[in-house]
């Protein structure tokens, strides 16, 4: 179970916060590998001014296949793994202190107002406030992701703006161009966004553990981590459909004054912050365009929570077995030398 549950030995695994954070990280260093393709075409479509039809002529994506091709063809493999280092960094940073803070979270509520742990209400608080400490720690390298994702082919000079050539070129870049808030460009609605996002993700997921322990008896066999995996994606999907709009909105701010890296992919629209991008995303491209790009985010969020609490899970349990292996051989140790030799 992810978080704090009394009902197990010592209220759960035993883990140190150093191995839950080791278990986070690698939770998000595997994830990320993954996903990174469909983050890419996710935000292309967040991007586009336009409808993403094939009624839409001055469109340039049209649909999740279509968009594939294209990025393939005009940019190569590995165009699906731009800015993989900064989202990389991002996910390993954001894995192991969203987990470490979730599990402190129910811990201290439980002790300090004797809450049901396992009650969804207390992993939606829990999980909305881990999320946020994470996501104000981990802004600047989702900036950074998102402006890689959304600068074309060739990295040269072009429309007289210089394309980013790497990780530090880009930090030294936007530090001089635009300054050190630029890195925190978003974080309005990132901030809105993830916490009942990352709260739904804790709650459906502790609500679908309760129904998959109802459902499969004991006498039928678990499916274990592949639980916890199926688990993850359904509260993945329903999280990502509820809060989509807000991350629409973000990547549209994260890029503003970037525009120029993303011109040959369409129209570039300005905006003055928060409410102004709400207001111009409804009045020019209605109800459907907060949604641009929810297939291939469903996709992700799918495949992204549900290989997210897998892994956890399975080096929490790894990390566990090894410690409880490592006591037991230390306690075998200890018989033996206060053994007599008459014994």
């Amino acid at each position: 179970m992810v978080g704090y549950d009394p009902g197990t030995q010592e209220g759960g695994r035993g883990l140190s916060s150093s191995e839950v954070a080791a278990a986070g990280s690698m939770s998000g260093l595997l994830t990320r590998v993954l996903i990174n393709p469909l983050d890419v075409i996710k935000i292309r479509f967040q991007l586009q001014i336009e409808r993403l039809s094939l009624f839409e002529p001055a469109a340039k994506y049209h649909g999740v296949l279509q968009a594939t091709n294209t990025i393939f063809q005009e940019e190569g493999l590995q165009a699906f793994w731009k800015g993989h280092i900064p989202a990389q960094l991002l996910s390993i940073s954001y894995g192991a202190v969203q987990f470490v803070s979730f599990e402190f979270l129910t811990k201290f509520v439980h002790n300090t107002v004797r809450y049901d742990s396992r009650n969804p209400t207390m992993h939606f608080v829990c999980g909305g406030l881990a999320a946020c400490s994470a996501t104000v720690t981990v802004q600047p390298l989702d900036t950074l992701r998102t402006r890689f994702v959304a600068q074309g082919e060739p990295k040269v000079r072009k429309w007289g703006f210089a394309f980013y050539k790497s990780l530090w070129h880009a930090v030294v870049t936007m530090y001089r161009k635009e300054g050190p808030l630029s890195f925190y460009r978003g974080l309005t609605p990132t901030v809105l966004a993830v916490f009942p996002y990352a709260g739904f993700q804790f709650a459906f997921y502790n609500i679908f553990q309760s129904i998959s322990k109802w459902a499969v008896t004991p006498r039928q066999t678990r499916m274990g981590n592949i639980e916890n995996l199926l688990c993850g994606s359904c509260a993945g999907v329903i999280s990502k459909t509820l809060t989509y709009p807000f991350d629409l909105l973000k990547k549209r701010l994260q890029v503003e004054g970037f525009g120029q890296a993303r011109a040959a992919f369409g129209p570039v629209q300005s905006y003055s912050g928060f409410l102004d991008c709400a207001c111009q995303v409804a009045q020019r491209e209605g109800l459907k365009g907060f949604f641009k790009g929810l297939s291939p985010s469903m996709l992700k969020a799918a495949i992204s929570t549900g290989f997210s609490f897998f892994w956890y899970e399975l080096f929490c349990d790894i990390l566990d077995n090894r410690k409880e292996s490592t006591g037991y051989q230390q306690h075998l140790n200890t018989d033996v030398r206060h053994k007599t030799p008459s014994q």
